[in-house]
């Protein structure tokens, strides 16, 4: 969590994880989420996820804050705003770099966009797998102060 001053009051921002996975990918991102689900629920932070992934997660037992658009429709758009809002600090985007995507330019403005911001963006289970570490160890630095 994040404090932030509105008009003059102290209000608290809770950080959020995005989860994003082509239609290939979906399996993929639903058994990462599996696998890391004690990890990912201890970090505290809320998952949002675009429109089928989010689907796919919620039916596998995950809670999801909010689905934004399917990425075809905007979804990777309005998770790219969220990044720059500050809201969003992780990134797991498991992409099908086998398949031609009609919103290729969608997806490059996300990882833009989190270059931009410096927001960690994984594209597959590996790289996943080690920002969650990360974060983890965050975390723990952070609870030892």
């Amino acid at each position: 969590m994040d404090k932030r001053k509105n008009e003059g009051k102290s209000i608290m921002v809770t950080k959020r994880i995005a989860f994003i996975a082509h239609n290939q990918k979906k399996a993929q991102i639903v058994s990462f989420a599996m696998k890391n689900r004690k990890l990912i629920e201890s970090l505290g932070l809320d998952l949002v996820t675009t429109g089928s992934t989010g689907d796919r997660l919620e039916d596998s037992g995950l809670t999801i804050l909010k689905k934004y658009r399917s990425g075809h429709h905007g979804g990777d758009i309005d998770i790219a705003s969220r990044v720059l809002d500050g809201k969003i600090i992780c990134v797991f985007f498991f992409v099908d770099p086998l398949s031609a995507h009609p919103h290729d330019s969608d997806i490059s403005s996300l990882i833009r966009t989190c270059n931009i911001k410096n927001v960690p963006l994984a594209t597959n289970p590996r790289a996943a797998e080690l920002i969650l570490k990360g974060l983890i160890e965050e975390k723990r630095q952070r609870d030892d102060k």
